[in-house]
């Protein structure tokens, strides 16, 4: 194991891509500690069933049309939303895309990465093709998780102002899972990571036209990861120096890259523990707020009418994703409106998947308290952000009340986490939105997931129907 830098300080190494390749090349399954393998199991089927969740979506639909034309009809990896199989890279494409629909997928916070909707699509669809083992895909996870995070990290805040890092930083985790599972050394771990970087690539522009991008990214991010690993598997080079060269990507798509991100803590701090679970169906900009607003509303006992003005006091990052949805028109728009997630925190005391549809958007109600809200930047929250996300609202009532309700720990951080019966319950209602699958499916993937690291293999999740 290499060597950790510690946090914040100056970076001891000169070199931090190689670094960063010999570490996730070399790091193993007793390397890592018991609560770190039960945390990747924990985000594991989190991820599993927000993947099934993604059934049926207009865009899962695209990205199953789009594998049928273009890859085979049959293969070693399964397709979690249609049941069937194909190629490892098309389903690491469709399973990255379907994951990532319902925005309940996994988020860490430093980094503001989703890495789960990227790691295990293509590190499952790798293991599916290799037939590797449960432990294999667990340790092969942790390397993508601990790759993209840091990766998030050292891109910093001004490249999430224009990119979406899950679909850069996220194509990086990708690649560093798979080339794990797949066994590469450093130097063709470090080839990988240059070919992967050079793909990586993801603007937020989507959100204004509330376009499909948002899907693209994390499909593209999990199959070009895979493709990234394969090739330098075989030979095929990529920069040597792709985060910190001249003419890389700190060069390229930060104001701000730090590169001692890179190797903070390598072998030491477990950035895979740090991540966070999604409690509500909606950006994760949106939760602190949301959170805060639940609480002060049933603390007060408001009622949605007894509220005359709703400021959600935010740092600068929400307000760059969230401030350009201010009519929602769709579904997936909705969850990046902070008007509309409060309007449903406020009305319906959650804001789950089934409170984001069709009908809502057009319920006046909603709508009435939509146009309530506004988006306040404040100095504590904005410094402590993207670290910590602290949720804070200031509530004006229709008798001349105002109320003021602060958050520091959203619920679903690791400080603040879902227990394993919470995840279950989770799994189950994600399982079900869109009949991805039944209960009694959900709980016997449940079970394998809890077991999976005595797996000899881990093919056959789901039967065909």
């Amino acid at each position: 194991m290499q060597q950790s830098v510690k946090r914040g300080s100056a970076p001891e190494i000169q070199q931090p891509s190689r670094v960063l390749s010999e570490f996730l090349a070399s790091v193993r399954y007793q390397d890592v500690p018991e609560s770190v393998i039960a945390r990747t199991e924990d985000l594991f089927l989190d991820w599993f069933a927000s993947a099934v969740a993604g059934k049926n979506a207009r865009p899962t639909l695209v990205m199953e049309r789009f594998a049928q034309s273009m890859g085979p009809n049959s293969g070693p990896a399964e397709i979690l939303t249609s049941r069937g199989r194909t190629s490892a890279l098309f389903a690491a494409l469709i399973n990255g895309a379907a994951s990532h629909f319902v925005e309940q997928d996994d988020l860490h916070n430093s980094s503001v990465l989703h890495p789960a909707t990227v790691v295990f699509p293509a590190v499952l669809a790798a293991a599916q093709e290799i037939g590797a083992s449960g432990r294999e895909l667990l340790v092969a996870s942790i390397a993508g998780y601990e790759c993209g995070v840091r990766v998030g990290e050292f891109l910093g805040r001004s490249h999430y102002r224009i990119f979406h890092t899950t679909g850069t930083a996220g194509k990086l985790a990708a690649a560093a899972g798979v080339a794990r599972l797949l066994g590469l050394d450093a130097v063709r771990m470090n080839h990988c990571l240059g070919s992967a970087g050079t793909m990586a690539a993801g603007l937020w522009e989507f959100l204004r036209d509330a376009a499909d991008s948002k899907q693209l990214h994390t499909g593209k991010a999990a199959a070009d990861g895979l493709m990234a690993a394969y090739i330098a598997r075989d030979g095929f080079t990529g920069a040597a120096r792709i985060f910190e060269g001249p003419q890389g990507m700190g060069a390229g798509m930060s104001t701000d890259a730090d590169p001692a991100q890179l190797v903070d803590g390598l072998g030491t701090r477990w950035a895979t523990a740090e991540t966070s679970f999604k409690f509500h169906a909606s950006c994760r900009h949106t939760h602190p707020a949301a959170d805060a607003l639940l609480e002060v509303m049933r603390a007060n006992a408001l009622k949605p009418t007894d509220v005359s003005r709703v400021t959600a006091l935010v740092h600068q990052g929400a307000l760059d994703v969230l401030g350009p949805v201010t009519d929602p028109q769709t579904v997936h728009q909705s969850k990046f409106s902070m008007g509309f997630v409060l309007a449903n925190i406020a009305v319906h005391g959650r804001a789950g998947l089934t409170e984001f549809t069709d009908d809502a958007l057009r319920d006046p109600r909603l709508r009435s308290f939509h146009d309530k809200v506004g988006m306040k930047l404040d100095q504590e929250v904005d410094s402590a952000y993207p670290k910590r996300w602290i949720g804070k609202v200031e509530v004006e009532t229709a008798d001349g009340r105002k109320v003021f309700q602060r958050i520091d720990t959203p619920k679903g951080d690791p400080e603040n986490t879902l227990a394993r019966p919470e995840l279950e319950d989770k799994a189950v209602r994600l399982a079900s939105y869109a009949q991805g699958a039944s209960e009694a499916e959900m709980r016997r993937v449940i079970d394998r997931i809890w077991r999976l690291r005595e797996a000899s293999d881990v093919r056959d999740f789901l039967t065909a129907r």
